[in-house]
């Protein structure tokens, strides 16, 4: 029996790895070391235990979770070949457990468009899909132009293995809080417009989004309380918000390097006059309201104006949706709609007691401790994750999600949909 008796006892035998990596860092002798190691290697561990009270906010689990964290690695994660060229789609299909059939006579009669804006980071875009997927919806990957080409080939092989998936037929090279990330979204638009796929609403996400409802829930959301309506949460402009249109703004791309500048010229006001918004650049449109955005004069004359402003996606979305007499328009809207969970810095305190990952511009890059905030919270999805720095983060999200996708299912379960329950330690500890 090996030092940690490899019974496949769920949490304790994970407490038993933890307290050896922990005694592994007061180890000197090299041989004694490896001893250890190849002991540990030979053992795996089941996480629902762990994920499960990880979910309840146990503290104990926390501090183990956080030991085990980087010497854990998911036994499911998509071995190398899976993206190679000669890899055939029925393997692709899978190895990634997607859902290849309607899950209830609702969801096939209510399918959504997804647009999926991505740059990197191939391992969290395949979680995020395999979350989303189901065979009734369609996909439209915006990839940036900036992406490496190892990364945008992959996407392409995938979306070439699936009929309701495929790239955006024109690319941005995106810039953050550029005209470029608005741009993004309206080139798929324009081809979901063009599709035969009957969707009712599209809704946008970026590569460090998962969601927190199912595919199902949100159906039943967007019908209940939004039926035929464009979910743009916002309010009007506010004064310190103002900045962002009162001068011109210009993008800078130059050998990797991107981002957004204020110039001297000072910019007049929005066309017809219209009263601008100040709100969150993801949303959920009808169909009706998206060719309204592309056909729209008043629409084309507002994007016009907006693309020497600061993040127009902010302003872009919600202000085209107060409009009386747009599609699905909702004036009397503010913060309504629960689209994004999302912990930013200056809400600490307000609306969340602090971030346990770490903050990049000012938004929470989720840790363990969070787990039960993202359980509570009533959003869609949330944002943002990234699985190599909080690996358990998105392992333990992804799989509770997909036991709650299965657990809805009105019809029967293929055994390709679980995902393996054993994880397995990494070799090169």
């Amino acid at each position: 029996m090996s030092i940690l008796g490899c019974t496949k006892s769920g949490f304790m035998l994970c407490i038993g790895i933890c307290l050896v990596l922990v005694a592994l860092n007061n180890i000197s002798q090299p041989e004694e070391r490896t001893s250890i190691l190849s002991e540990i290697k030979e053992c795996g561990y089941y996480p629902g235990e762990l994920c499960k009270a990880l979910f309840e906010g146990k503290s104990a689990a926390l501090v183990v979770a956080n030991v085990c964290q980087e010497a854990l690695t998911p036994s499911k994660k998509p071995a190398p070949n899976i993206l190679e060229p000669k890899t055939n789609c029925s393997t692709l299909i899978k190895e990634l457990h997607l859902i290849t059939k309607p899950l209830s006579e609702e969801e096939a009669g209510y399918p959504l468009a997804f647009i999926m804006t991505i740059h990197k980071n191939l391992e969290m875009f395949l979680k995020l899909l395999t979350a989303i997927y189901a065979p009734q919806n369609i996909y439209c990957i915006h990839i940036d132009q900036k992406s490496p080409n190892a990364f945008s080939q992959a996407v392409q092989r995938v979306a070439h293995c699936l009929p309701n998936i495929f790239i955006s037929a024109k690319q941005e090279t995106v810039v953050y809080a550029g005209i470029s990330r608005l741009q993004a979204d309206l080139n798929c638009m324009e081809d979901l417009v063009r599709s035969d796929a009957p969707w009712s609403h599209v809704i946008n996400l970026c590569g460090q989004d998962f969601p927190i409802r199912t595919n199902r829930e949100i159906i039943r959301y967007l019908k209940s309380k939004w039926n035929r309506k464009n979910l743009t949460p916002g309010v009007i402009q506010p004064d310190h918000m103002k900045y962002r249109t009162q001068v011109s703004y210009k993008e800078f791309v130059h050998k990797g390097t991107s981002y957004v500048y204020p110039t001297k010229e000072e910019k007049g006001g929005p066309p017809y006059n219209i009263t601008l918004y100040f709100g969150t650049a993801y949303y959920a449109l009808t169909r009706d309201f998206v060719q309204f955005v592309l056909t729209d004069e008043q629409a084309k004359d507002l994007l016009e104006w907006s693309k020497d402003t600061y993040s127009p996606d902010e302003h872009y979305w919600v202000t085209l949706n107060r409009i009386q007499g747009a599609p699905g328009s909702t004036p009397e809207a503010g913060w309504e709609g629960n689209i994004r969970a999302i912990k930013w810095r200056d809400q600490e305190g307000k609306s969340h007691s602090g971030c346990n990952g770490h903050y990049v511009r000012d938004i929470c890059v989720y840790g363990l401790g969070d787990l039960q905030w993202l359980t509570d919270s009533p959003h869609l999805y949330a944002n943002k994750f990234d699985p190599h720095r909080y690996p358990l983060v998105t392992d333990c999200l992804e799989r509770q999600f997909r036991q709650k996708v299965l657990n809805g299912a009105e019809v029967p379960i293929e055994q390709d949909w679980y995902f393996p329950d054993e994880y397995t330690l990494k070799t090169d500890l």
